[in-house]
């Protein structure tokens, strides 16, 4: 796939076009988890606009030079957030969802984690036909 170049402009629309979207879902959360890094702007912009506490976990999963290359996954141990615990209704944000295998594993790390968690759902700008999970909610839908 080429690369796919976007302003800052059309970047923070898609944000809000995603707040949209999960809201007209009707689907009501108490907490965001982003991934750092892609996810970081994207789930600070959805707690400020959802009013809700915002938690962040760190994933690398790309090296090299350009940072193009796909290597190993590695997930941290722990969350950076304010709250006691974490929520039991959250909403995991990233800014794309690519193979799926950062998104799946963040996923299994928090259910596993946190048995709290009644309910996990997934939030991004961008999902590839690639992917090998789907976003409960996306913006752009990449073939």
């Amino acid at each position: 796939m080429a690369d796919l170049y976007v302003t800052w402009d059309d970047y923070h629309l898609a944000i809000e076009r995603l707040a949209a979207t999960i809201h007209e879902s009707g689907w009501r959360f108490n907490q965001i988890v982003c991934v750092a890094r892609g996810g970081l702007r994207v789930g600070d912009t959805l707690s400020r606009i959802f009013k809700l506490p915002l938690a962040i976990i760190s994933t690398q999963s790309y090296a090299g030079e350009a940072g193009r290359e796909r290597g190993v996954l590695t997930v941290a141990k722990h969350m950076t957030m304010t709250t006691p615990t974490l929520g039991d209704r959250v909403l995991l944000a990233d800014d794309l969802v690519d193979s799926g295998v950062t998104l799946d594993a963040v996923r299994r790390h928090l259910r596993g984690t946190y048995p709290a968690l009644v309910d996990l759902r997934t939030a991004v700008l961008w999902h590839k036909a690639c992917s090998a999970c789907a976003p409960d909610f996306y913006v752009h839908y990449l073939p």
